[in-house]
């Protein structure tokens, strides 16, 4: 049996950033059905926050996972079944792109305290503005519309 632990932060945003998550009890309500799918499906969420308008995830990746078939798993089934039990007043969408990262074990509870803040977090920012940052922080290219 292999050992391995493989840690990834993923943030992904609702479709076209609108905020539908918002309160903290309907956050928390797809947050917690989240988790449970995931765990349903052998995926570990080892802590899971966000705000009105986007999602962050810590999760240890298993032998045989991919980072777009957690992601296809865990946002197609949510998005189904916010809509499906009337969660939000609207249609609720998840945008395709996502922002994943490695993350070393040594700033994992960094990561967990960052996660945990989000609302605290997003009293001073943005998620566009968040968004920027984590995109400059670690190097990706942003696309740009044309």
């Amino acid at each position: 049996m292999p050992y391995i632990k493989v840690w990834i932060h993923f943030v992904w945003s609702t479709k076209h950033r609108i905020p539908f998550m918002k309160t903290r009890e309907m956050r928390q309500t797809i947050f917690s059905h989240i988790r449970e799918n995931a765990n349903e499906k052998g995926i570990y969420i080892d802590f899971i926050n966000g705000y009105t308008d986007h999602v962050h995830c810590l999760v240890s990746l298993g032998i045989d996972q991919s980072m777009s078939k957690i992601m296809q798993l865990i946002k197609g089934e949510s998005s189904f079944w916010v809509n499906k039990n009337g969660i939000c007043d609207e249609k609720f969408e998840w945008q395709d792109e996502y922002f994943a990262v490695s993350v070393s074990e040594s700033i994992v509870d960094r990561i967990r305290n960052y996660i945990k803040k989000q609302e605290e977090h997003h009293q001073k920012k943005t998620y566009a503005q968040e968004f920027d940052e984590l995109i400059e922080k670690y190097g990706f290219e942003k696309f740009k519309d044309k």
